[in-house]
C-alpha cells in the first residue's frame, strides 16, 4: 500500500474537524441548512489554513444525499465517489499550472452539460490569483451568471493579485492564522491516532515553527518519525529542522550584551560547524532577547526550565530594556541584510562584531542624542530642558545677541581679503603675515550662531595656521578625543569648515586636522554631554 503523507491523511472531512476557523465553517453550514449556497466562493488566507480542504468538504456537503446539519455524511455514494476521486461532477484545478485562456475556455464549455451523478458541478480553483489576464476576462461572465447547476469556489493566498471584478462577484472569506493551542489539540489527536510519543515541550515548539499553518505542523511532526522511533522531544525537533540548542543561544546572546566578542563569536562558529542555519540562529537569537524582555518586564515566561530561566534572569539583570529593544532591531536589520547577501557568513559575523563593540554604540548614541539636540536648539521653540524650567529659545536670543556684538567687532578682519603670502622668486624669499589666528576665533563663533553646536564644541581649543599657499592647517595642542574625531572627520562638516575658510581667506582653501598630542584621555559619553553643555554655554541638564 502507498504511503500517504500526515497532512493528507488527516485531512479534514467535515466542517467539524476544520480547526480555527469556526467563523467560516459556522456560516457555511448555516448557508447549506437553509438552501442558500451561492455561486462563487473566494477563500482566502495563508498557507495551511484550510482553505482547500474547506473547499473539499463544501463540495461534497452540497451534494450529499444524506446531509447532517450542514456536514457530508462521507457514507453516501456521491461522498464516496467524491473521496476516492471517482466523481467527475467535482473538478479540481490548479491555476498555477493551468492558468491560460485556452483553460478557462475548456470551462466554459464544460458548464453547459448537465453534472452525471450529483446535484451540482463545483469548479475548484486553487492559487486562482496566478491566472493570467485574459483567463481573468474569459471567467468573468460565467463566474457572475453560472448555470444554476455549476459552483466555483476560489482559493488563494494573495487576494490583492485578483481584479476587483474577480473579487466583487464571490463570496469573500478570510481563514485566520491557526494557533497554537489549536495546532496543539490537533496534534495530539494525529499523535494518539498515530501512535506517537510526543512531549509537550516538543508540541509547543512545532506549533511555534508552524506560524499558524496546520500543513506545516503535520509536515514537521512526520519529519521527526521518519528514523523509525515514534518518540519525539524537544531536543530530536532541534536537530531535524537546524535550530542551535538554547544554550548556544544564551552564550551568543551573552557575549553581545557583555561586549565579549571572542566568546560570542566562538558561540556562533560551534553553531555553524555543526551545520545549523544561520536564518534559524538569527531567528533563535530574536526571539531569545525578546523572552529576556518579557522576562525583565512581567517576570513570567513559558517554555524554559528552571535552569533556562534562571540564566535568563540573569543577563536580564546585566542590561536595561532600552538595549534589550534596540538589539532587536539591529537583530532584525542583520537578518535583513543576510537575506539579500551571497556572502552570508562573513556578513553574519562582521553584525555580530559589530554588536560587540562598545565603543561605536557609545559613540552612536552620544551623536543621536546630540543630533537631537542641535535640532531643538536650532528650531527656536520654547522648549523646557533645564531643572529650573529655563526656556531654550531665551538663551537662544542672548547668545545671539553676544555673536552678533563679536562678529560686529571683527568686521574689519572679515573685509580684509588681501592677505599677504610667501613667495619665493629668483632664489629671495618674501615673508608675509599669517591671519589665520585672527579669523579662526570669527569662524568658530558663526559655527555657534548657525547652531552646529556640536561641531563647534569640537573646534574649541584648536588654532588655525596657514600651512602653504592652499591649505590651512587646524591644530589641536591638546589633542582630538576619538568622538571630536568622528564629529569632524565627517564629509558634510569638512566641506562646511573648508567653506567658511575659503570665504575669510578669499580664495579656495582646503583644511587638514593637526593633533598635537596622540595620548588622548578618552572621554565618557556622559564627560563629552556635560563638555558639550559647558563649552556651548547653554544652560542645559541632560536627564536620562
Amino acid at each position: 500500500m502507498a504511503y500517504t503523507a500526515l497532512y493528507r491523511k488527516f485531512r479534514p472531512l467535515t466542517f467539524s474537524e476544520i480547526v480555527g476557523q469556526d467563523h467560516i465553517t459556522r456560516t457555511l453550514k448555516n448557508q447549506i441548512i437553509a438552501g442558500r449556497v451561492g455561486h462563487a466562493y473566494l477563500f482566502n488566507g495563508g498557507r495551511g489554513t484550510g482553505k482547500t480542504s474547506a473547499a473539499k468538504v463544501l463540495a461534497r456537503a452540497i451534494n450529499c444525499l444524506n446531509p447532517k446539519d450542514g456536514e457530508p455524511c462521507n457514507e453516501c455514494e456521491i461522498c464516496k465517489g467524491a473521496l476516492n476521486g471517482s466523481l467527475t461532477d467535482i473538478v479540481e484545478m490548479d491555476a498555477a499550472s493551468n492558468n491560460s485562456v485556452e483553460d478557462i475556455r475548456a470551462i466554459r464549455e464544460e458548464v453547459n452539460f448537465l453534472p452525471t451523478k450529483a446535484k451540482y458541478r463545483v469548479y475548484i480553483i486553487d492559487e486562482v490569483h496566478m491566472l493570467s489576464t485574459g483567463a481573468f476576462n474569459a471567467l468573468l461572465k460565467t463566474l457572475e451568471e453560472p448555470p444554476e447547476h455549476v459552483k466555483f469556489i476560489l482559493a488563494t493566498t494573495e487576494p490583492q493579485k485578483l481584479p476587483a471584478t474577480i473579487l466583487s462577484r464571490c463570496q469573500r472569506f478570510d481563514f485566520k492564522r491557526i494557533s497554537n493551542d489549536n495546532i496543539i489539540k490537533r496534534l495530539k489527536i494525529v499523535c494518539s491516532e498515530s501512535n506517537i510519543e510526543i512531549t509537550d515541550e516538543a508540541m509547543q515548539m512545532i506549533a511555534v515553527l508552524a506560524e499558524g499553518a496546520m500543513r506545516d505542523a503535520l509536515s514537521i511532526l512526520e519529519r521527526c518519525v521518519q528514523d523509525g522511533e515514534n518518540k519525539i522531544d524537544e531536543n530530536k525537533i532541534r536537530d531535524l529542522v537546524g535550530i542551535p540548542k538554547i544554550t548556544y543561544v544564551h552564550n551568543i546572546v551573552e557575549g553581545i550584551i557583555d561586549y565579549d566578542v571572542d566568546k560570542a563569536l566562538q558561540g556562533v562558529d560551534v553553531v555553524l560547524n555543526e551545520g545549523k542555519d544561520i536564518t534559524n540562529l538569527l531567528w533563535e537569537m530574536i526571539k531569545y532577547v525578546k523572552d529576556i524582555l518579557v522576562f525583565k518586564t512581567s517576570k513570567k515566561l513559558d517554555l524554559y526550565t528552571d535552569e533556562e530561566l534562571k540564566a535568563i534572569e540573569e543577563l536580564s539583570n546585566k542590561v536595561d530594556k532600552e538595549k534589550l529593544i534596540d538589539l532587536v532591531y539591529k537583530l532584525s536589520e542583520l537578518e535583513s541584510d543576510i537575506k539579500w547577501s551571497t556572502q552570508k557568513t562573513i556578513v553574519f559575523q562582521a553584525g555580530i562584531i559589530k554588536l560587540c563593540n562598545k565603543q561605536a554604540e557609545v559613540s552612536s548614541n552620544l551623536e543621536e542624542r546630540v543630533e537631537k539636540i542641535e535640532k531643538y536648539l536650532k528650531s527656536g521653540k520654547g522648549i523646557t530642558v533645564t531643572a529650573n524650567n529655563v526656556q531654550t529659545n531665551n538663551v537662544i536670543a542672548e547668545r545671539n545677541q553676544q555673536i552678533n556684538r563679536v562678529v560686529q567687532n571683527n568686521s574689519s578682519i572679515a573685509q580684509n581679503r588681501s592677505i599677504p603670502r610667501t613667495k619665493t622668486t629668483g632664489g629671495t624669499t618674501t615673508k608675509f603675515s599669517n591671519k589665520a589666528e585672527e579669523y579662526w576665533p570669527q569662524i568658530i563663533n558663526e559655527l555657534k550662531q548657525n547652531g552646529k553646536i556640536v561641531l563647534c564644541t569640537s573646534l574649541n581649543g584648536s588654532k588655525a595656521t596657514e600651512l602653504n599657499d592652499m591649505t590651512v592647517g587646524i591644530e589641536f595642542p591638546n589633542g582630538m578625543s576619538s568622538f571630536n574625531r568622528t564629529v569632524l572627520e565627517k564629509p558634510e562638516n569638512m566641506k562646511e569648515i573648508s567653506t567658511m575658510v575659503s570665504m575669510a581667506c578669499g580664495k579656495p582653501m582646503q583644511i587638514k586636522y593637526l593633533s598635537g598630542s596622540s595620548n588622548v584621555h578618552q572621554m565618557s559619553e556622559e564627560e563629552n554631554l556635560q563638555k558639550l553643555a559647558s563649552d556651548s554655554d547653554i544652560p542645559f541638564n541632560i536627564v536620562e
